[in-house]
């Protein structure tokens, strides 16, 4: 096992420990760990929420998720030698749940998926779920398995939702102006069109007063993905996967965190993974340059890891870009995802699933979506890829009609 460079105590919040992370991006943050090219080590991760979310039936904690101490982020790691213009090389190696079997906090052997409200951020399917859900799911080994969305079992695809370098002063700079001009076009909009600055909540490793502030006023929220990396929460960054970085900042302050046990492509329901606790194991190295050599300047290229699950079966659900009141929308790629997911879900509820078990098993599980058709106006097609083997009884449509299950307790609502 390689040297852990980043243990954590899972029983207690992430400003108690005996090194502390971030949950913001600037270049400002000082790393909290120093690395070489060639080095392997191992960092453990809080869950998202910083352990916010109980293993219960109730949703209360998903609607009052804070959403202002996210994410909690590992690092940053700096890597001698690095420098604006170069590559820096992430080799996953490992990545697994807190090895406790018991426990109150996300990821000591179990974690939970999420429908945010739409007050607090809201989901892919915003408008058809407004309200906040919660399923726990419980880990036994590689599988899954939930009391609250009964009647399947998978294995994780596990893998970082949220791994980036620290961005430059300009890069940083660039962030805020198109952002708060997003935000400007609709201010008072709910869930709001972007994050801007949030200094309540703000850690930044070691910063500390006036200089603590000035960086919380100017950093940026980790909740989307940007050039540098962040939270992409592409379910195949497995181990085994490789992750070329754009350097931006001397030691490249690498940063990771956001753990899922699986997810689905999309993430759909926003804490559409299963969110846990956990560590991961990297490798790091530098391609000198290899910015400008590759044309890499701006988001990460990788190289997907080839662990299981490798389903062969699936039943696939499609959607075009035709609103649900009929309305029609040139080539809206994002739109006919939407449409795809709800006929999953409307057939889903045919077995004795309610629509809210279904929305959280296609965030939780290893579907597959794909943009199918995006050149034919004026309708883009896009599909969902759902795995057969997953569940306990037969899926497919027949002519006997849909098996009725017995959805047990059901999803808790808040």
């Amino acid at each position: 096992m390689p040297q852990n460079l980043f243990p954590l105590d899972s029983t207690k919040p992430f400003t108690d420990q005996q090194v502390t992370g971030h949950n913001r991006w600037h270049p400002d943050i000082p790393p909290a760990v120093t690395v070489k090219p060639g080095d392997e080590f191992r960092a453990d991760c809080r869950e998202w929420f910083d352990g916010y979310i109980r293993n219960d039936d109730s949703a209360e904690d998903i609607r009052t998720a804070p959403m202002s101490k996210v994410h909690a982020l590992s690092g940053p790691f700096r890597v001698a030698g690095a420098q604006p213009g170069d590559l820096l090389v992430v080799d996953i190696l490992e990545v697994g749940p807190i090895p406790q079997e018991t426990g109150p906090l996300a990821g000591q052997g179990w974690g939970y998926t999420g429908i945010f409200a739409k007050a607090n951020g809201g989901s892919f399917l915003v408008d058809q779920f407004p309200d906040a859900y919660k399923a726990v799911w419980d880990f036994s080994g590689r599988k899954a398995t939930s009391r609250h969305v009964p009647h399947v079992a998978f294995t994780g695809i596990t893998h970082p939702g949220l791994m980036g370098t620290a961005p430059s002063t300009a890069m940083l700079g660039k962030w805020n102006t198109r952002e708060a001009a997003l935000i400007a076009t609709d201010p008072e909009r709910v869930p709001p069109l972007a994050l801007p600055p949030e200094p309540r909540d703000a850690v930044l490793t070691t910063l500390a007063g006036a200089e603590h502030d000035r960086v919380a006023a100017e950093a940026c929220r980790t909740a989307p993905p940007r050039e540098n990396g962040g939270n992409m929460d592409i379910k195949n960054l497995t181990a085994g996967s490789r992750v070329f970085y754009p350097v931006y900042v001397d030691g490249a302050n690498l940063s990771v965190g956001d753990l899922h046990f699986s997810q689905g492509d999309g993430e759909i329901t926003f804490c559409g993974a299963i969110e846990m606790g956990g560590f991961i194991d990297l490798r790091v190295d530098l391609i000198k340059g290899g910015m400008d050599t590759y044309n890499v300047h701006e988001n990460p290229v990788f190289m997907p890891g080839n662990t299981p699950p490798q389903y062969a079966e699936w039943l696939a659900f499609s959607g075009t870009s035709v609103t649900l009141d009929g309305e029609q929308r040139y080539l809206d790629s994002q739109l006919a995802y939407q449409r795809a997911c709800l006929h999953a879900i409307d057939f889903l509820t045919t077995f004795g699933y309610s629509p809210e078990q279904a929305y959280l098993l296609l965030g939780a599980a290893p579907i597959e979506g794909r943009f199918s058709g995006v050149v034919d106006i004026p309708n883009s097609c896009a599909t969902v890829y759902l795995p057969t083997a997953i569940f306990e009884f037969p899926v497919a449509p027949s002519a006997d009609g849909p098996v009725r299950i017995d959805p047990g307790i059901g999803a808790p609502r808040a």
